[in-house]
């Protein structure tokens, strides 16, 4: 494939992460503090992202489990999870996390277990989702070469 292909290919999927909302402005911000010094910064980061928010989900799936739950640790462990997503811009994934909050705060898990379950699954799908896609926009970056900077254009 040449490179002009790939460039179309990677402005494709980096404006479909924003059309589904899957990422939001925050996104373009770490773009803009890419440099020649740290030419691989946003990605850095989201690696950083991916480690962490893995280990909380992980820390919130232990703490659904627990009897009696703790629900002053499981909303802080969410609340934790939702300002990570906003540190890269994972605006469907903070939207998620707000929606299974409301769920902690009426510290009634067994009253809504379904919606409860149901809303971290969602939670889940969308820290699996954002991953591959943040991945594959990686390697195409990366097949694009380092001359590319990062634009808005594909807005």
């Amino acid at each position: 494939m040449d490179r002009s292909s790939l460039q179309r290919q990677l402005a494709n999927l980096k404006k479909s992460l924003f059309d589904q909302g899957n990422l939001d402005e925050q996104f373009y911000q770490l773009e803009e503090l890419q440099d020649d010094a740290s030419p691989n910064f946003v990605e850095e980061v989201v690696t950083l992202f991916f480690r962490d928010s893995s280990r909380l989900v992980a820390n919130i799936e232990q703490a659904i489990e627990k009897c009696p739950r703790d629900y002053v640790s499981l909303d802080a462990l969410v609340h934790q999870l939702k300002d990570s997503a906003s540190s890269i811009g994972a605006a469907k994934m903070m939207k998620d996390c707000t929606v299974f909050r409301e769920y902690c705060d009426k510290r009634n898990f067994e009253g809504c277990q379904t919606l409860c379950l149901r809303s971290f699954q969602k939670v889940k799908n969308e820290h699996s989702t954002l991953r591959q896609k943040l991945e594959n926009y990686f390697q195409l970056l990366r097949q694009v070469g380092p001359a590319e900077k990062a634009t808005r254009s594909g807005k």
